[in-house]
């Protein structure tokens, strides 16, 4: 199928808003609606997270009694529970809304660690908050859309939500995006200064997608092994809480945090109570190409949003935007000596390679690893 006949179908039951936050499995869609998108809806949102997707779509509808097409991964079910169940659910308001969800996990197929429990409950999440659905995937005929599309409209008919779930490899390679900036820095050979300056006592805790494969490589070439480092294969928005309680824990030890703009975006209220509550040890450090780049390179919805000043803002004590590599490494030599709660925001261009490898260890292995290395473990 190609992304533009799915596009046509979701535009010919209704739907003028599509919002969401970029999946690969919908990476050709995503790239879809970047390229052609304007043809057919009036409005394309990239949010800051799921659930916030699921407010526009409300939005969207108590303005023009409209349904919205909300966009996401399955791990976003996560993010979308609340306001589904205690906002848009028939039992409540009755905002009807159409998802198009991307289907990692699914059983039966290889996928990475992170997306096999999620994958095998996806269907049964939905059963259990009386999501109806369809499942789409690249053996679909066309000629089934119009007994898709009527059940979509009876569920809207009833205000309630419908959920397409879209199969890895759905969609045939068309769009070739050119996603881009004006940062000069790689991120990876950001990466690389980081690890050179880090000592082999401090804590590292990196945040969702290349961020964390480029680190896991960087360390083994650099330094032979990991160990010191914990990788968030999952949860996007959440390693500068989970590298603030290490800080917390660890009052001896220097905790550094490598976050990603859109993974920060996420989850920026973390920012406020990180600053009200500051610890010493702890480095914050947000490496911004404007982009999701793990999931294909589509722009975030706040691109150049000066998050160090939101750091400082928040109660950071420490806040540095740097853009070249001489400006970075004057910064980590800084840090040698500042001894209390710092933001670092680097900017850095939308880039990697494509044989960047993957964790080797299953999640667990690594797991204890990280806290034998770090005495989590007696």
């Amino acid at each position: 199928m190609q992304a533009k006949t799915l596009g046509t179908f979701i535009a010919g039951i209704g739907i003028r808003l599509i919002t969401g936050i970029p999946d690969s499995t919908l990476q050709e869609f995503c790239a879809f609606l970047d390229e052609e998108g304007r043809e057919l809806f009036d409005r394309h949102i990239v949010p800051a997270n799921e659930g916030a997707a699921v407010g526009i779509a409300v939005g969207e509808y108590l303005s023009t009694a409209s349904p919205a097409c909300v966009y996401m991964q399955n791990s976003g079910l996560g993010n979308i529970v609340n306001p589904v169940t205690s906002l848009a659910n028939d039992q409540v308001y009755g905002i009807p809304m159409l998802l198009l969800i991307g289907w990692r996990g699914e059983p039966g197929v290889h996928d990475e660690p992170q997306h096999r429990f999620m994958g095998g409950i996806t269907l049964g999440m939905l059963e259990v908050m009386g999501i109806s659905y369809d499942v789409v995937g690249p053996s679909t005929p066309e000629r089934e859309l119009p007994d898709i599309a009527r059940r979509i409209n009876k569920a809207f008919a009833e205000r309630k939500q419908y959920a397409l779930i879209i199969k890895k490899g759905t969609f045939d390679r068309v769009y070739e995006p050119d996603y881009h900036n004006d940062n000069v820095l790689v991120r990876e050979d950001v990466i690389r200064s980081i690890t050179d300056w880090m000592d082999p006592g401090d804590i590292v805790i990196a945040t969702t997608g290349k961020i964390s494969r480029e680190l896991y490589e960087s360390l083994d070439k650099s330094r032979g092994s990991h160990e010191q480092a914990f990788f968030c294969v999952g949860g996007m928005g959440h390693a500068n809480m989970i590298a603030y309680q290490m800080a917390v824990r660890n009052p001896d030890k220097r905790v550094i945090c490598l976050d990603g703009d859109g993974a920060l975006l996420m989850h920026m209220g973390s920012l406020a109570m990180i600053g009200s509550n500051p610890v010493g040890n702890l480095i914050h450090i947000c490496l911004d190409n404007e982009a999701h780049e793990s999931v294909g390179g589509m722009y975030t919805g706040a691109r150049g949003t000066s998050y160090d000043a939101v750091a400082r803002a928040c109660g950071y004590l420490n806040t540095w935007c740097v853009s070249t590599k001489g400006q970075l490494e004057s910064v980590l030599k800084e840090m040698d000596r500042v001894k209390r709660l710092s933001f670092i925001l680097v900017k850095t261009a939308i880039s990697s390679r494509k044989d960047l490898i993957r964790p080797r260890e299953t999640t667990e292995e690594n797991r204890l690893r990280f806290m034998k290395y770090h005495g989590g473990l007696q």
